[in-house]
Parts: structure tokens; sequence; C-alpha cells
């Protein structure tokens, strides 16, 4: 029972994972049509990236107990920035695909009966996502440290 305690004591690791599950609930409200859908806050993609805020978070958390100039900050920086890219990069070229091969589905179905599935298309993150994922981390964390 230790164990679990003093994982759920760690500040650090609490408020990080705080602003992830707030990133994930904003989604409910923020996707196509702006129209409210609970099922959202189980998804990858999407306004605002939860990755962005989970590791923009840890990283202000850290650079707050540990300072901005510490190793421990450099290290959370560094995989934070590593994370933000592929969700705006990476993540969001497999989405273009996802979009590129469901089209060609769609075109193959018209002609001849196909039993496919679509493919998820919402993976990636836009730059602004990201940006704003690791906006409300970076705010998560200075008001809740």
């Amino acid at each position: 029972m230790n164990f679990f305690s003093e994982i759920f004591s760690n500040k650090v690791l609490v408020i990080s994972m705080f602003a992830c599950f707030l990133a994930q609930f904003i989604k409910i409200f923020t996707g196509e049509g702006r129209k409210i859908k609970l099922g959202r806050i189980f998804t990858s993609g999407g306004m605002p990236s939860s990755h962005s805020s989970f590791v923009t978070s840890l990283g202000t958390l850290v650079g707050i107990e540990k300072g901005f100039n510490s190793t421990e900050f450099a290290i959370v920086c560094v995989f934070a920035l590593i994370i933000m890219y592929d969700a705006s990069g990476v993540r969001r070229a497999v989405g273009k695909q996802a979009i590129i091969l469901n089209q060609i589905l769609e075109d193959l179905h018209n002609k001849k009966h196909i039993e496919q599935k679509k493919l998820k298309e919402l993976i990636g993150h836009t730059p602004i996502e990201v940006f704003l994922g690791a906006i409300l981390g970076i705010i998560t964390a200075i008001v809740l440290a």
C-alpha cells in the first residue's frame, strides 16, 4: 500500500496527469462542429494536445522544483520537445495518410463491394493544437504548484 500512497503523493506527477486529463476533457467541447461529444475524452488528436499539456506541465514543475538551469529540467525539456514534435509531425503525417487511404477505399467501394473499416484520421496534431496544449500544461503547473 505504501507504493500507491507514494505515487499519489508525488505532486509533480499528479499535477502533470491532471493537466493531461484537463486537455482531454476540453476536447469534449472543441471537436468537429463544436458539438459536445463525451467520446472525445478517450480519443487521440484534437484541440488541445494532451501530450503537450502533459509534458509541458511536467517540465514547468520540474523547473520550479529543481531549477530551470538543472540537469533534470534539461532532460524533461528534451523529451518534451521530442514528444511535441512527434505529436505534430509524425502522428500528423499518419493522420493525413489515413485520409488518403480512406478516400482510396471509398473510391474502390463505389466500384466494387469491399469489406474494410475506415482508418482513424485524427491521430496527430496541428502545430496550434500542440502549442495550445503546451500553454495549458504550463498554466496548469503554475496555478497548481
